[in-house]
């Protein structure tokens, strides 16, 4: 390859770089919610070959901590992989949940402070992608919308040398409007 072509090639590479993919949403749909570590793991999202999966299985996980907190850190556990969940996020988590059970549930299509964030089966969960979701390499940055929030809160994933993506962070627990059988002004 001559010098004027490798030119060429480098401003073709530049120009996909800088050319953001479009925003993608995908629909990730559960027959119902597992209440075992073992049906958790035993989903076909739960292989984690897709991020917006993975983003999703979040949410389920995090739905069971009202009924038993300790699966949910399993849960969440096998989520993070090879990262762990660390004392400190377990914490973060105890502390939002002190008076909200309902946030998890708000992300599930449907569910809105109206009808107290009780979402309908088969249990949906919207998950975006923007043109700035795959910035960093072997990471994305997904998006799910609140039935309560204004604005979509974002969940990182990181993908391993196992291929897998695993969850790396997530703003899900942020303070949402209350349900109306909650809210006195409502």
């Amino acid at each position: 390859m001559g010098f004027f072509d490798k030119i060429k090639e480098q401003a073709k590479e530049a120009v996909a770089k800088a050319t953001k993919p479009a925003n993608e949403t995908k629909k990730i749909v559960f027959a119902d919610i597992p209440e075992t570590l073992e049906a958790f793991t035993g989903l076909k999202e739960a292989e984690l070959s897709d991020p917006f999966e993975t983003a999703a299985l979040t949410v389920v996980a995090l739905c069971l901590y009202p009924a038993d907190k300790e699966l949910c850190f399993k849960m969440l556990e096998y989520l993070k992989g090879p990262a762990g969940l660390s004392n400190m996020e377990k914490q973060f988590i105890n502390d939002r949940f002190m008076d909200k059970d309902y946030v998890p549930r708000s992300y599930f299509d449907g569910a809105t402070p109206k009808n107290d964030y009780t979402p309908a089966s088969p249990y949906t969960i919207s998950v975006s992608s923007n043109p700035y979701s795959y910035d960093q390499e072997g990471m994305a940055k997904l998006f799910l919308t609140s039935g309560g929030a204004d604005s979509p809160r974002p969940v990182s994933l990181r993908k391993a040398k196992d291929g897998k993506w695993y969850l790396w962070d997530q703003i899900l627990l942020s303070d949402i409007r209350k349900p109306e059988s909650e809210n006195p002004w409502a």
